[in-house]
């Protein structure tokens, strides 16, 4: 539920809302998503949170960053760090929890309404928190995909849960090809 005059900010776990997204079938255009919630309430900002790999010649999320930078969206990145696990393979970690956190809670007397794209259920905390200072919180992420891609516990402390695959034909496209076009989102991260 949102009510057009109340203050509204976004704050995008990237990884997690591409992985979402893809477990759905689809990409976010993200210029509909942002005029989506435009159209919902008094976006105030919308934030974007993802690790890049800096020692990379290119990285295949720079355009969709710079994109997202260029059009109203607050960016938020670090360095992400590889190592090599027990296994041999090469990994990736990025995590930006921390960082969403504290912008969040940092926000929060200044809007009514907070909408996390992430199901991720580490956020639990953050939820109650936010509610406790008066600040209503949407959770979008989905349960449609195998497995459930949002923890039951984020789910069950929002005050709404938006069903992104409900939101597929208002911010989704088609995914791309893996023929190097352009930007896809952040590369499958391990925690």
């Amino acid at each position: 539920m949102f009510y057009k005059d109340e203050r509204l900010a976004l704050f995008i776990d990237g990884s997690n809302l591409y992985a979402a997204g893809k477990a759905l079938g689809f990409d976010i255009d993200y210029k509909l998503l942002r005029s989506e919630f435009m159209r919902r309430g008094k976006l105030l900002r919308a934030f974007y949170y993802t690790a890049l790999l800096e020692n990379d010649e290119y990285s295949p999320i720079r355009p969709l960053v710079d994109w997202l930078h260029y059009n109203g969206f607050s960016m938020v990145t670090k360095p992400a760090k590889e190592y090599t696990d027990s296994q041999g393979r090469r990994k990736v970690k990025g995590n930006m929890d921390i960082e969403l956190a504290v912008d969040a809670m940092e926000l929060a007397p200044h809007v009514d309404h907070i909408v996390l794209f992430s199901g991720d259920g580490d956020f639990r905390p953050l939820v109650e928190s936010l509610q406790r200072q008066g600040v209503r919180v949407s959770v979008v992420s989905t349960i449609r995909s195998q497995p459930p891609m949002i923890s039951d516990e984020l789910r069950r402390q929002a005050d709404n849960f938006i069903e992104l695959d409900d939101l597929k034909d208002v911010i989704g496209r088609p995914p791309r090809d893996n023929d190097g076009d352009g930007p896809r989102g952040p590369a499958d991260r391990s925690e």
